[in-house]
């Protein structure tokens, strides 16, 4: 019984690697897709801040 719950353990650890890869895989979508949608909906207000920014600071 030990030896068949070892077998079992070791088997399923090989299944665990690529069940994160996988969930990792989908985590780093699910950020990308959110910067995204960031740069998307808050791009232009950025820019206007950081073109105010550099008109302030010019370096003569």
């Amino acid at each position: 019984m030990l030896a068949a719950y070892l077998r079992a353990r070791c088997l399923s650890q090989a299944d665990d690697r690529g069940a994160t890869a996988v969930e990792y895989s989908l985590l780093a979508a699910l950020i990308a897709g959110l910067c995204i949608i960031a740069v998307t909906a808050f791009g232009t207000q950025i820019a206007s801040v950081f073109d105010t920014l550099t008109s302030k600071i010019k370096i003569t």
